[in-house]
């Protein structure tokens, strides 16, 4: 039985948080040790210069998300684990999938037009000012990213499920041009990935600045916990948890009997700053272990660059001779033999 490919990208723009590894990390790293799936995990490194022109930033973030996912048992021998910039045939058929991708449709992404939006409403005379062909052609390096492989389920959130019905429509174009060559990928929601809330009860995300870093040393971490908002009910008044910050995190990393527990102390109205308390233990045993096969591979940075060089090359097996079957196809290729 051919196994289905699963395909994830992570943009190497910050450092993973709590919010990054129960949404996405922590569900991916299972499904690599799925027998029944080949899943590709790449770091988008080509998709962090969009928003990002700090090269050292990018570099940075690149060497702790690959440290993150094999410090939390990413299975490399099964999962493809690699570098988007090590697979030169992501931009070829980047551009490929441009001379098919209407500008209309590149009109309609959700990013773009909201980057218009903006300028609207500031005054500017022109719409698109500030927006570089970078941000207006990424659904097409994306739509690259998927068909390359022919991924058969791409994990996104909600607000991702534009991409995948972009690069589904760029697939069937060239299809329809040039013959059949890529599957149509499906969009796998996220239905099972946790929503944190940041340190200000809004979605922990670094564009508000109020997450909290998965492997922050302890010091740190109970720091953060403590700064974790929360409202000025009193010690033994009863309190709600649905909508508190503390409790979602602690569900997130908790059995259903220990969260049955904690609701239990909220219904006696357990203090914000034992509430705090529980939270960080609970994070920090969960994490003491996976933090120190972190720290241990920040030091050897060779054993990363390794890891991903071997998934580089199995990931140009597959990418190198379809490129060339492409090329061929749309009449890119040696006049003789």
């Amino acid at each position: 039985m051919k196994k289905a490919i699963v395909l994830t990208g992570i943009t190497t723009t910050g450092t993973p948080h709590l919010g990054n590894y129960v949404g996405a990390i922590r569900p991916a790293i299972a499904a690599s040790k799925n027998a029944d799936v080949l899943p590709f995990y790449f770091l988008a490194d080509y998709h962090a210069l969009i928003k990002c022109q700090e090269p050292e930033r990018v570099r940075q973030s690149s060497l702790e998300i690959a440290a993150t996912w094999l410090a939390l048992g990413l299975d490399t021998s099964n999962a493809v684990f690699y570098r988007q910039s090590d697979v030169p045939e992501i931009l070829e058929l980047s551009w490929l999938l441009t001379c098919v991708a209407s500008k209309g449709l590149m009109n309609r992404a959700h990013a773009y037009k909201a980057a218009v939006a903006d300028n609207e409403q500031s005054g500017e005379h022109d719409p698109d000012k500030g927006i570089t062909m970078g941000l207006f052609s990424y659904p097409i390096l994306m739509a690259a990213d998927i068909l390359l492989f022919n991924a058969n389920k791409v994990p996104v959130g909600k607000d991702q499920i534009q991409h995948i019905e972009m690069a589904r429509d760029m697939a069937a174009r060239f299809n329809h041009i040039y013959g059949e060559h890529f599957i149509l990928p499906e969009a796998l929601l996220e239905e099972h990935g946790a929503t944190l809330s940041g340190l200000d009860g809004r979605k922990m995300s670094k564009s508000y600045n109020n997450t909290i870093p998965l492997f922050e040393p302890e010091k740190k971490l109970r720091k953060l916990i403590n700064k974790i908002k929360t409202n000025s009910l009193e010690p033994g008044e009863p309190k709600d948890p649905e909508g508190c910050t503390l409790f979602s995190i602690y569900q997130a990393f908790a059995t259903p009997h220990e969260v049955t527990h904690i609701r239990q102390r909220y219904a006696e109205g357990i203090s914000w700053g034992e509430m705090k308390q529980v939270l960080f233990e609970h994070i920090n045993n969960h994490i003491t272990p996976a933090r120190e096969r972190y720290e241990a591979l920040l030091q050897a940075p060779e054993h990363i660059e390794e890891q991903l060089q071997e998934g580089a090359q199995k990931a140009r097996d597959i990418s190198v001779p379809f490129m060339q079957k492409l090329r061929k196809a749309v009449g890119i290729s040696r006049i003789s033999s």
